[in-house]
């Protein structure tokens, strides 16, 4: 049955900064829980990991309250936060044996995730010796290094390189093929694009759109069109009755409400003779949808 978040509620005083938020994660896999900032995200993370008291709701596993200082959980929390005076490797040893590890076997478990994450030279530092990405590989060290059934991964890419973002994209992919329950907050919509099979977003604490992400994409069509050619294609667009959304050295983009009116452009190009490198038309992105549900707020 997996985890199971039902109508859970956080208020302040007079104001809800979780309305109750509900979604079930029935089967592996990494969940999406979206938002601007201020939206209540990492207040629902808190409340999920017993880290806060809800007002309403129920958080259970597989039927039964759930209680994550009972059940390997790896959190990385949005806050990084390392003791800066202490060595990386005594930190983590530390952390491990709070989660039920022997100091022998985290040891041994902590110098593989060290070559992993290719920090074996950093494992004797202060972690105030580190650079900002390699203490964020010390806190997913420090989160998946127990073998948690459950992880909770809150901004987990936020100011990574790209080398070290791909890094860590492909030890998430690992945990995934582990058969883990991962859920994923972030606001890079490509990872989650690239992650998550289902998604929850909410604006103000309220949940404005719930479902699989690739139902919801269908559901919206193929309405987002994107031409390139070597010429002026706007005065073709205004003939269909297309207006520009966007105009980039990538392309040209509109909103189309019918594959039908994007075709009529594409045969005016053609017929034009004029010679075209790109024409997509496609579901819109998950950048796009989110703008539209909670873009209007500027309010975790």
């Amino acid at each position: 049955m997996g985890l199971s978040v039902d109508g859970i509620v956080k208020k302040y005083g007079e104001t809800t900064v979780v309305d109750n938020l509900s979604f079930s994660m029935n089967e592996p896999g990494v969940f999406a829980l979206l938002g601007t900032n201020g939206a209540g995200k990492t207040t629902s993370i808190r409340i999920i990991l017993g880290m806060l008291a809800a007002d309403g709701g129920t958080v259970t596993w597989d039927g039964k309250q759930f209680l994550a200082a009972e059940k390997p959980v790896g959190y990385l929390a949005e806050e990084r936060g390392l003791y800066p005076k202490i060595k990386v490797i005594e930190q983590l040893v530390y952390f491990c044996t709070l989660r039920g590890m022997s100091k022998d076997g985290a040891m041994k478990t902590l110098d593989g995730w060290f070559e992993r994450m290719n920090i074996t030279e950093h494992k004797n530092k202060r972690a105030e010796q580190l650079s900002k990405g390699n203490q964020q590989k010390v806190q997913l060290i420090a989160a998946l290094a127990p073998n948690p059934e459950l992880i909770v991964l809150d901004e987990p890419l936020s100011g990574l390189d790209p080398v070290n973002a791909e890094l860590f994209k492909s030890v998430i992919r690992e945990q995934i093929k582990q058969n883990k329950h991962i859920i994923m907050s972030s606001h890079q919509m490509a990872t989650i694009e690239e992650f998550c099979k289902d998604i929850v977003i909410l604006d103000k604490g309220k949940t404005v759109l719930q479902g699989n992400l690739n139902e919801i994409k269908k559901g919206y069509g193929r309405v987002k069109l994107t031409v390139k050619a070597e010429g002026d294609i706007k005065p073709f667009a205004r003939e269909c009755g297309l207006s520009v959304t966007e105009d980039t050295p990538n392309g040209t983009s509109f909103n189309v409400k019918s594959e039908e009116q994007a075709h009529e452009l594409l045969h005016k190009i053609i017929n034009s003779k004029t010679p075209l490198i790109k024409y997509e038309l496609r579901e819109p992105s998950l950048h796009e949808i989110f703008i539209e549900k909670a873009g209007g707020n500027d309010a975790d």
